[in-house]
């Protein structure tokens, strides 16, 4: 467990700069091993997670609830999660994501 640390550390930091105004990802990078999904009910949220997240069932139902909702064209652009913030950043801390 203590190997695992650092990248769970390393995710938490990751989500809180792209969080943050202004995010240290302006020009769309995004470090190896991760990917961006934007989140929210009205205002969309920009988060950096890990792809481990990808093989999480209830991370899945989320991906199949997106599929539903919006099909493959997203508004965003990029991958859109239909839940609030609340409930992404639970479920993603309750799966080691942050």
């Amino acid at each position: 467990m203590a190997i695992l640390m650092p990248r769970i550390i390393q995710a938490k930091q990751i989500l809180r700069r792209s969080l943050s105004n202004g995010s240290s990802n302006k020009y769309g990078v995004i470090p190896k091993g991760y990917f961006a999904v934007y989140v929210g009910e009205q205002e969309k949220k920009r988060f950096v997670v890990p792809i481990s997240l990808l093989s999480q069932p209830e991370f899945q139902e989320l991906l199949c609830q997106a599929e539903e909702e919006y099909g493959y064209n997203h508004p965003t652009g990029g991958l859109t999660i239909p839940c609030s913030e609340d409930t992404f950043t639970d479920l993603a801390s309750r799966l080691g994501a942050l």
